[in-house]
């Protein structure tokens, strides 16, 4: 992984560090920090806000991040399209809503291999939920990255659930589940398959592993690093459903995925988990009351006070003017995010 810049920079270095801190990286006017208030480029992107260099503002106004455009004379990684077919899984042979008894589905899932990997050597990979959807601008942030050595030459694993949605479906049942099954699932069903297939070797390390989502799926990615901290560390979220949606109930965890901030971060022992989330202001339920278990923007904003409470490493972004996993706050904020997580 990446060494940590040293703490004596020129003031260029320093929004750059910032903006990468924050998950956005404007090419772009003043930041609006106490420490880094001077212009460089003029673009329609609002600057991020920041009191600490660890929660930040932006928006309402967003612009695509540089590193969504493809750069003459980076090396092009490969990108391989399979489906997984229930039928051959042990721990998801599928359910449906309104649907009794096992319901077969099909499973899409890419898998991005860098140009730079070298065969037979262990790569630190990221899996990601709900993945399909992602494989158009990651593909090309990941060549530029990489490229730029801004991150280590990384597989990416794009993995799309069993599908539905919430409770009682197969999407929900894999993302939402409090527990560490959808790990056992990765860890037996999918990685060995893809090392067979394709001729790769995924990392022991769990800091070479990192998991990302959006929604429900951001939810799944925090609980396979919670779970299994042997194997993830390092968790990517938008929008995450923090939030009382698991399905069926769990009596170890009776509000889903609302424990984590109420009862389990705060109660347990600091885990080696290095965590990136971002919320929207007018996200899922930002209207609903405590008591609903359903506003993601008070639950990822507990996540980041439980977070910093127990001493996590931690980032957090609030996207003005933005929705549920809002397309323009991804666009603008992933290269950063993906360079923060893997410092």
């Amino acid at each position: 992984m990446k060494q940590r810049m040293k703490t004596t920079l020129s003031l260029a270095a320093s929004l750059g560090l910032l903006w990468a801190a924050a998950g956005t990286r404007p090419a772009t006017a003043a930041e609006a920090a106490p420490a880094a208030a001077t212009a460089t480029k003029s673009t329609n992107a609002s600057p991020a806000r920041t009191k600490d260099n660890i929660e930040f503002v932006i928006g309402p106004v967003y612009a695509n991040a540089p590193e969504l455009a493809v750069k003459e004379g980076v090396p092009k990684g490969s990108l391989h399209e399979f489906t997984m077919n229930s039928e051959d899984s042990k721990i998801y042979p599928g359910i449906a809503k309104r649907q009794p008894g096992t319901v077969p589905y099909k499973r899409k899932v890419a898998v991005y291999v860098p140009k730079q990997y070298a065969a037979g050597t262990p790569a630190p990979f990221i899996v990601v939920q709900d993945g399909i959807g992602y494989t158009n601008s990651m593909v090309k942030i990941l060549d530029n990255l990489i490229h730029e050595k801004r991150v280590p030459a990384l597989i990416a694993i794009f993995i799309n659930s069993g599908g539905g949605d919430a409770q009682g479906s197969q999407r929900g049942l894999e993302y939402d589940t409090v527990s560490g099954q959808y790990t056992a699932f990765i860890e037996t069903e999918v990685l060995p398959r893809i090392e067979k297939e394709y001729q790769v070797k995924f990392t022991n390390n769990p800091e070479g592993r990192a998991t990302m989502g959006g929604s429900s799926g951001a939810a799944c990615a925090f609980s396979m690093a919670w779970f299994r901290p042997d194997l993830y560390r390092r968790v990517l979220s938008y929008s995450g459903t923090f939030v009382n949606q698991q399905s069926p109930l769990n009596p170890d965890s009776p509000h889903g995925a609302w424990e984590y901030h109420e009862h389990f971060i705060p109660q347990s022992e600091r885990k080696p988990i290095r965590v990136w989330l971002e919320v929207s202001e007018n996200d899922n339920g930002s209207k609903r009351d405590e008591a609903s278990l359903h506003n993601w923007v008070m639950a990822n904003q507990r996540m980041a006070a439980v977070l910093k409470a127990k001493g996590y490493n931690y980032r957090y972004v609030f996207a003005e003017a933005a929705g549920h996993t809002d397309g323009r706050v991804t666009r603008q904020t992933l290269p950063g995010a993906l360079e923060w997580l893997w410092k």
